[in-house]
């Protein structure tokens, strides 16, 4: 079973920085994809970044400027920078994963993620 703890939520001032980490264990296949999410009340889970098994990222328009999504695959971490935070940005923020022991298949973590964290709050005061 994939854990996914998320960890670097916090309130943050506009215009301030801030990294938020998803420390993953029980993959089973070396193909996974890992991505970030976030989500406000009365809102839908939107994403936000996504890195596949061969490092490739994406990250959404509407914060491509301002986020960038790292890892450290050899111990299972994931990462978010968010740069020039706005009060927009506000939201719990989950790491999502997806495996497949299918090794053609590349994942869509968007689409596929069926693993999830409990979430990290992040607050932005302006």
């Amino acid at each position: 079973q994939v854990q996914l703890v998320e960890s670097g939520g916090g309130s943050v001032q506009a215009g301030g920085s801030l990294t938020l980490t998803c420390r993953a264990s029980g993959f089973t296949s070396s193909n996974y994809c890992m991505a970030w999410f976030r989500q406000t009340p009365g809102k839908e889970r939107e994403g936000v970044a996504t890195i596949s098994e061969d490092g490739s990222t994406s990250v959404t328009a509407a914060v491509k400027d301002r986020v960038a999504i790292f890892q450290d695959k050899a111990n299972h971490f994931l990462y978010l920078q968010i740069d020039s935070l706005q009060p927009e940005d506000a939201a719990t923020y989950y790491c999502g994963a997806g495996e497949t022991s299918v090794m053609s298949w590349r994942l869509d973590c968007l689409l596929e993620a069926n693993y999830w964290g409990r979430g990290t709050q992040v607050t932005v005061s302006s």
